[in-house]
């Protein structure tokens, strides 16, 4: 059994069981966390939402925050000198699915 999740602008293809990273979500450790914007859930026939799968949620525990790697934003423009380095490292939230709900 399998649900898709729409989180932080993304989609998530998740199974009871799998740890995701997903945005951050401003939950503390420890905490669990519903998911209700479920678009399809997959127990043998799949069930597609328009937008969403009414009455369907994804309940997870939050296992911690952190920062993704940093990507290197360099920016350059030639015959002008001009170069500007800059990095960034995206926050996330680390989830653990425990039960989809129907």
């Amino acid at each position: 059994m399998y649900a898709i999740i729409a989180t932080g602008g993304k989609q998530y293809k998740v199974a009871e069981g799998d740890i995701i990273r997903v945005e951050k979500l401003g939950a503390a450790e420890g905490e669990s966390y519903v998911f209700d914007q479920v678009l399809a859930v997959n127990n043998g026939d799949l069930i597609v939402g328009t937008p969403v799968v009414s009455g369907a949620s994804v309940s997870a525990t939050v296992l911690g925050e952190g920062k993704a790697k940093k990507v290197i934003v360099y920016r350059y423009k030639r015959k002008s000198g001009y170069h500007k380095k800059n990095g960034h490292r995206q926050p996330f939230t680390q989830v653990k699915i425990d039960a989809i709900n129907m």
